[in-house]
């Protein structure tokens, strides 16, 4: 018996099978450093974990709104309003079982097939397979490094077609960690307006950003930039909360609002009615938790970046956010997935190929771990590039 053909396009994910096969060496008692993780090492806060507990103990194990609780959308309009200067109401908030569910359900939500999606290189593992899905063809333009794997307004200009449904700005970005300003957001919010695209602006690591600086939104930038962005964030990478699923857009497009809660009523429902609970006491407390974990990986940053810069054959860009490193090993050879299985196997490193990020030439490195294994990890890596 077949498979649709739409389900036989898409590729495995880079990230977890890389992470897998470092697991089950592990198991077999393997001793092997893995800097695949796409999540924070800390434990989700004890203040969290106690809302969840007190929502199961208070009988919240029903269904409720398939949008997410009324009050759970209210915290997070609180929220963007004060920090991000954005002001939503909470039909204009959608929440879905994490940042990854909501971004499927926009492409399914405004994709028609032979529609395109413009998405930068290096991008998110899922965002071309999450496009195929929706029967739309990812355009993929590709920024050098010298540019900071940055688009521009005019670079992006020359992509742009009939077909042309949104962009996707992932800022800061996994994996590189580059982080737009607002000018360069502003030129791309003129070049778009009045042409009927939207940008999906992935806002996931937009707490986790470094030096004094500050994650712009295009939803920030004048009416314009309201009207076309559709921002996607949640309470994973912020909250250390990976596993509790809850993630969010905010528009203030009530026909994709509206489209996308249909969708969702007759898709996943609503998301775990414990996990919001406990994303409601996350998104309405102060953010010191927040703080302690970005100064640290600020700390694990600053590290890591000497260290490649400091090893012959490999380099890298200083991220302004995120917690990785995005590694040019191009000198070695392009084809990282090689590169990767070498280093796991000889060196006992986990490390992401660049081929599932769009980036042949290149490996990331997740500092989302201990500054012990990280030390243990580069110097493996000194090693091997040595050997």
């Amino acid at each position: 018996m077949s498979l649709s053909k739409r389900i036989s396009q898409i590729q495995p994910s880079a990230t977890l099978g890389i992470t897998s096969k470092a697991r089950a060496m592990a198991k077999q008692g393997i001793d092997v450093i893995s800097f695949g993780a796409g999540e924070p090492d800390f434990d989700t806060p004890d203040y969290i974990k106690q809302a969840g507990l007190d929502a199961i103990k208070a009988g919240k194990t029903k269904y409720t709104q398939s949008a997410g609780t009324l009050e759970l959308r209210q915290a997070i309009c609180d929220k963007l309003s004060s920090i991000d200067k954005i002001d939503y109401t909470p039909k204009d908030i959608i929440v879905s079982n994490g940042a990854k569910h909501s971004l499927y359900n926009i492409f399914q939500a405004i994709c028609d097939k032979g529609d395109e999606v413009i998405t930068v290189a290096p991008y998110w593992v899922s965002y071309v397979e999450m496009i195929r899905l929706a029967e739309a063809i990812p355009v993929i333009l590709r920024p050098a490094e010298g540019e900071g794997f940055k688009i521009t307004a005019e670079s992006l200009a020359g992509a742009i077609t009939s077909k042309t449904k949104a962009v996707i700005i992932n800022s800061p970005s996994n994996p590189s960690g580059c982080l737009y300003t607002r000018d360069e957001l502003y030129d791309i919010v003129c070049l778009l307006k009045g042409k009927g695209i939207r940008v999906i602006s992935d806002e996931i690591y937009n707490r986790l950003v470094y030096d004094g600086l500050k994650a712009v939104s295009c939803a920030s930038l004048g009416r314009e930039g309201k009207d076309m962005t559709v921002i996607v964030n949640g309470v994973s990478k912020t909250y250390a909360m990976t596993g509790w699923r809850i993630g969010y857009i905010a528009s203030n497009d009530t026909s994709l609002t509206s489209a996308i809660a249909n969708l969702q009523d007759h898709s996943s429902s609503n998301p775990c009615s414990i996990s919001q609970e406990a994303a409601l006491a996350a998104i309405s407390s102060d953010e010191s938790s927040v703080s302690m974990m970005r100064d640290e990986f600020k700390k694990r940053r600053d590290y890591m970046v000497k260290r490649i810069k400091a090893m012959k054959s490999v380099s890298c860009l200083e991220p302004k956010g995120a917690f990785y490193c995005f590694v040019n090993v191009s000198v070695i050879g392009h084809d990282t997935l090689k590169i990767a299985d070498r280093l796991l196997e000889d060196a006992r490193v986990a490390v992401v190929p660049g081929e599932g990020f769009g980036c042949p030439g290149y490996i990331r490195l997740s500092f989302a771990t201990s500054m012990k294994l990280i030390k243990e990890g580069l110097d493996r890596i000194e090693k091997w590039l040595k050997q």
